[in-house]
């Protein structure tokens, strides 16, 4: 350590990292999309299954997928909305409905930049 002229001792500089902002990940909304070939019980028993919601819950996303045409499931990383998107195309058909062919339609859209 040096002396300064007034006797006090000067301490050694400090490097000071400058810190890098974390980039937040781009979020992801999960969007069911209507169609006329399954029931609303297949709908409510698929969210039910796939994405743990209550019956209630389910039900009031079924209406809104109905009435609306689109309802959002979930919003959350690129990553984890792919594997929900594909657990929805791999549900298969309604059982409840002998023309069904197939799962229900999901797809991904980015959220807006806050």
């Amino acid at each position: 350590m040096e002396s300064s002229d007034t006797g006090l001792a000067l301490l050694p500089e400090i490097e000071v990292e400058e810190r890098t902002k974390q980039k937040k990940q781009p979020r992801y909304h999960v969007i069911l999309l209507d169609d006329n070939d399954h029931t609303y019980e297949y709908v409510i028993r698929m969210l039910m299954g796939l994405f743990g919601f209550g019956r209630h819950k389910a039900y009031g996303m079924a209406c809104t997928v109905d009435k609306t045409g689109r309802v959002i499931l979930l919003t959350t990383s690129r990553e984890h909305a792919e594997l929900k998107q594909q657990q929805v195309h791999a549900f298969g058909p309604d059982p409840l409905l002998d023309h069904c062919k197939g799962s229900m339609t999901a797809v991904l859209e980015p959220t807006e930049a806050e």
